[in-house]
């Protein structure tokens, strides 16, 4: 077992290093989406009752996923809708009611309010599920999440799944810690790193495949594959996947930044740059100064207060020589330089990490390249899990 793992991670190794300088920049229109392959699923719904787990992004081309549909003469007869809900305007956290498509009438079901999967009830009179949600390839990202409690679902209710793959923009590199038993939440489901460089098609896959849903279930899944994609793009996707973050800087960053939302150091949140920045009133270093204001109703971290700190939008366009990991130099610096470290995390940082080592390690004074270390046994295991499963170059 040792050697193996000892391989797996040389030639992981050796991949990354033959890779590192052929790193893409690439719009989303020249993938071919699982959504977009219509001849490959359409068959399997014509005729049955069909509900949809989508939000604003679920987009065949420049049409809504249902539209599509329902032109297309599919019944639909249910929809279901995560974080952010079904038009992807509800802010980070917030529960989401039900609701409905007044157009066509069609109940729009929350899978984020006083519940998040689906019941036997909310499954009644469905024959099929079709699932398809725009990820960003990290563990706290809640679609994932949203993912497999659906599967769950369907295969407690004998109901067959479908996934619309679409592209990972992180999907280019496998880094962070490994969630640990007793961390457990809705941002983090199972023992997999912050960034696990998988596509929600391949990552429902692993799910059935390591008998990680609930009691070991399996679901009866379909994985509509991409076309022309590989994991050694950043995807430029067509519309925001969720409303803090904007553009392809943004969702770069976001692996990073996102451990800052378990502190007291804001993101830009409330900004024009959200999850490109970040800075707080007493930091002391950083050219950069922003000012996080209340939006749509929803008051930001520091709403209101000036904010020193750094811009890291030239960092995003530095991508082809950054390394393909997570920059954990920004916290720590960031750790070391405010004064008050008692109140410097909160109690939702250890649910973003999956451990509690992380936070333990900074407050220690770990260096960066030690915490590093902590991880690999980890990430070597994980890596050998996840090459079983991978549809993509």
């Amino acid at each position: 077992m040792r050697y193996l793992i000892f391989c797996i991670l040389l030639i992981n190794t050796f991949f990354i290093k033959a890779q590192e300088k052929s790193l893409r920049l690439v719009d989303y229109n020249k993938i071919v989406g699982g959504d977009a392959r219509l001849n490959q699923y359409l068959p399997l719904l014509i005729g049955k009752r069909v509900a949809v787990v989508a939000n604003h992004a679920s987009m065949v081309q420049n049409t809504y996923l249902v539209d599509t549909l329902l032109q297309l003469q599919v019944d639909v007869v249910k929809i279901f809708s995560p974080e952010h809900g079904f038009f992807g305007n509800q802010a980070a956290g917030k529960a989401i009611t039900n609701s409905l498509l007044k157009a066509d009438r069609i109940v729009i079901v929350s899978l984020y309010g006083k519940k998040k999967k689906p019941d036997s009830t909310d499954l009644q009179g469905v024959d099929v599920m079709v699932f398809d949600l725009q990820d960003v390839g990290v563990r706290f990202y809640t679609y994932i999440s949203t993912l497999s409690l659906v599967m769950e679902a369907c295969a407690e209710n004998n109901i067959p799944m479908i996934v619309l793959d679409r592209p990972n923009p992180n999907g280019f590199y496998v880094d962070g810690p490994v969630l640990k038993p007793g961390f457990r939440s809705f941002v983090g489901m199972h023992p997999v790193p912050t960034v696990y460089g998988m596509t929600i098609g391949e990552y429902a896959r692993m799910l059935n495949g390591e008998g990680w849903l609930k009691n070991s279930v399996r679901c009866d899944l379909t994985v509509i594959s991409l076309k022309h994609y590989t994991h050694n793009e950043i995807v430029k996707l067509p519309v925001k996947p969720s409303p803090n973050l904007p553009n392809w800087r943004s969702v770069y960053l976001y692996p990073s930044l996102c451990f800052f939302e378990g502190t007291i150091v804001s993101v830009g949140r409330g900004t024009s740059t959200p999850f490109q920045v970040y800075g707080h009133p007493d930091l002391s270093y950083g050219n950069y100064v922003f000012t996080p204001q209340i939006k749509d109703n929803i008051k930001p971290k520091l709403s209101g207060q000036q904010c020193f700190g750094q811009n890291l939008a030239g960092y995003a366009e530095n991508y082809r020589k950054n390394p393909r990991q997570l920059n954990l130099s920004w916290l720590i610096n960031a750790y070391k330089n405010l004064k008050d470290k008692h109140a410097f995390f909160n109690a939702y940082f250890d649910k973003l990490a999956g451990t509690d080592s992380l936070r333990r390690q900074i407050e220690n004074g770990t260096s960066e390249k030690q915490i590093r270390r902590s991880w690999q046994n980890d990430l070597n295991k994980f890596l050998i899990i996840r090459k079983k499963y991978l549809l993509y170059p």
